[in-house]
C-alpha cells in the first residue's frame, strides 16, 4: 500500500469560506470548471454553469467585482473559435438574468486590465481560455502572478480541476487571500462524509470496463469500506483471481496478480468485497442480441458478461438495505446498451429510494453514474451528486489534491501576500 499523504492528513477544517466574506468593492478573481460541450457556437450542456451560479449569485449580492476564470478543451497554445469562452460567457449573462457578463478576448496583460475597470460592484466579467497561455498548466508562478494582479481576493469554485497543480489552481492560491466557494464546500464535505467519518456501516460500489483505471481506488476503499461492491468488467479481473472462468470477457489479466493483494487487504481490513453470483451473457454488445443469465462458474467460454443477473441484483439490494452510507462511481454492466442495464438502474432506483426515504446518505460521481442516476430520476433524491470526474476519482484513491491543498494552507497567514 502507498505510504504517499492523502486526503485524511489535511485539516479540512481550515479552509476558508465565502460564506461571511466581505467583498463589497473587491475584485474577486474565481476560478470556475466551465470546460462545457459547444455545438455550433451555442453551449450544449450548461449543468456545470448552474452548479457555480450560488458563488456568483452570493459574491454579486455582496458588492464584487466578480472575474470568472475558466479553461475549455485543449487548445495546444492557439486560439480557435472552438476552444473560445465567448458562448459560455453569454450561457452564462442568461443563466444570471442580472445585467451583461463582460467578456475580455484574453486573461491577462495591460488591455484585460483596462477592461476590467469598467467593473462596477455586483459586475461579473469573464475573461478568456487560460489554457490560451502555456504557463497555466505548467503551474508557471509568473503567469499566476499575472492572474493575481487582476483580483484583490481568490475564490476556488472548480472542484473538477482541483487534482490539477495548474496556475490558476494551484499557485494563485498561495499569492493572495484564497477561498472555497459553495460547490467547491459541497464537494469536499460530500466526499469527507463519505470517507473521513461515514455513518456505518458503509458501501462503496465501484464499476467500470478495466480495473487498471481504478486500481488505486480499490486500494484505498478496501481500507475503509465496510462493504465494496465492484462490477462491470473490473469485477471479471476480481472473478479470474479467484479461479473463474469467465470465458469471452473483458478482463486485464496483467493485474491478477494486484486484485489478488487488494482482496488480501480487505480481508485485513474486515471489508467484504461484493461480487456478482449471475451474469447477463451474450455473444456480443449489440442492441437485439441473444442474451441469457447463467451462474459465476457457468459462463460459456465464446459468450461475454455483460451485466450483473437477476440474483445478483436482488442480493445487492438486500445488501444495500442493511447499509448507512454509500459511495457509488461507476456502472455494474454495459448499461449503454438494452438490455445490459437492468443491474445498474435498478441499482439507481434502489439507492434513490432508500436515499429519499431518509434511510441513506448516497453520494454519486463519475458521468457514466449520474446519466445512470438521470435515466430513472433518481438523481434529486441522492444526498449528493458530483460534477467531478478526475478530481472525485483521485480522492476515492486517497491522492492529495493540489487545490484542495492549497486552500488549506492559508491556515499560514506568510502564504497569503503576492511575491
Amino acid at each position: 500500500m502507498s505510504s504517499e499523504p492523502s486526503m485524511a492528513d489535511i485539516d479540512l477544517s481550515s479552509i476558508k469560506t465565502i460564506d461571511d466574506l466581505d467583498v463589497e468593492g473587491k475584485r474577486v478573481l474565481v476560478r470556475v470548471d466551465l470546460n462545457v460541450p459547444i455545438e455550433n457556437g451555442d453551449v450544449a450542456d450548461d449543468t456545470r454553469i448552474k452548479r457555480v451560479l450560488p458563488t456568483i449569485a452570493k459574491l454579486k449580492q455582496g458588492g464584487a467585482k466578480v472575474i470568472l476564470l475558466s479553461h475549455l478543451g485543449r487548445p495546444t497554445g492557439e486560439r480557435s473559435p472552438e476552444t473560445s469562452l465567448r458562448p459560455v460567457a453569454k450561457r452564462v449573462e442568461e443563466l444570471l438574468n442580472g445585467g451583461p457578463v463582460l467578456f475580455l478576448d484574453d486573461c491577462v496583460g495591460p488591455e484585460v486590465e483596462n477592461g476590467l475597470k469598467s467593473l462596477g460592484n455586483g459586475d461579473v466579467a469573464m475573461l478568456e481560455n487560460l489554457r490560451y497561455h502555456e504557463g497555466e498548466k505548467a503551474n508557471d508562478m509568473g503567469f499566476a502572478k499575472q492572474l493575481a494582479a487582476l483580483g484583490d481576493i481568490y475564490v476556488d469554485d472548480a472542484f473538477s480541476s482541483a487534482h490539477r497543480a495548474h496556475a490558476s489552481v494551484e499557485a494563485i492560491a498561495h499569492l493572495m487571500p484564497a477561498y472555497a466557494g459553495k460547490l467547491m464546500m459541497a464537494e469536499i464535505s460530500a466526499l469527507s462524509i463519505a470517507l473521513a467519518d461515514p455513518k456505518r456501516p458503509v458501501m462503496a460500489i465501484v464499476g467500470g470496463a478495466k480495473v487498471s483505471t481504478k486500481i488505486d481506488v480499490l486500494k484505498n476503499l478496501a481500507t475503509c469500506m465496510d462493504v465494496l461492491v465492484v462490477g462491470g468488467g473490473m469485477a471479471n479481473t476480481l472473478l479470474n483471481a479467484q479461479g473463474v472462468n469467465v470465458g469471452n470477457s473483458l478482463y486485464e489479466p496483467d493485474f491478477v496478480e494486484t486484485v489478488k493483494e487488494v482482496l488480501a487487504s480487505a480481508k485485513k481490513a474486515g471489508c467484504e468485497i461484493f461480487l456478482p453470483v449471475d451474469e447477463v451473457v451474450a455473444n456480443e454488445l449489440a442492441p437485439g442480441t441473444e442474451w441469457k443469465v447463467c451462474g459465476v462458474n457457468d459462463i460459456p467460454s465464446d459468450m461475454m458478461v455483460l451485466d450483473q443477473g437477476p440474483k445478483s441484483i436482488e442480493r445487492l439490494k438486500e445488501k444495500l438495505g442493511e447499509m448507512q452510507t454509500l459511495l457509488w462511481n461507476g456502472p455494474l454492466g454495459a448499461f449503454e446498451v438494452a438490455p445490459f442495464g437492468k443491474g445498474t438502474l435498478a441499482l439507481a432506483e434502489e439507492s434513490g429510494r432508500l436515499s429519499k426515504e431518509g434511510k441513506l446518505v448516497s453520494i454519486a460521481g463519475g458521468g457514466d453514474t449520474v446519466r445512470a442516476l438521470n435515466m430513472v430520476g433518481a438523481t434529486p433524491d441522492f444526498t449528493y451528486v458530483s460534477t467531478a470526474g478526475g478530481a472525485f476519482l483521485e480522492w476515492l484513491a486517497g491522492r492529495q489534491l493540489p487545490a484542495v491543498m492549497a486552500l488549506a494552507s492559508q491556515a499560514s497567514p506568510a502564504r497569503a501576500a503576492v511575491g
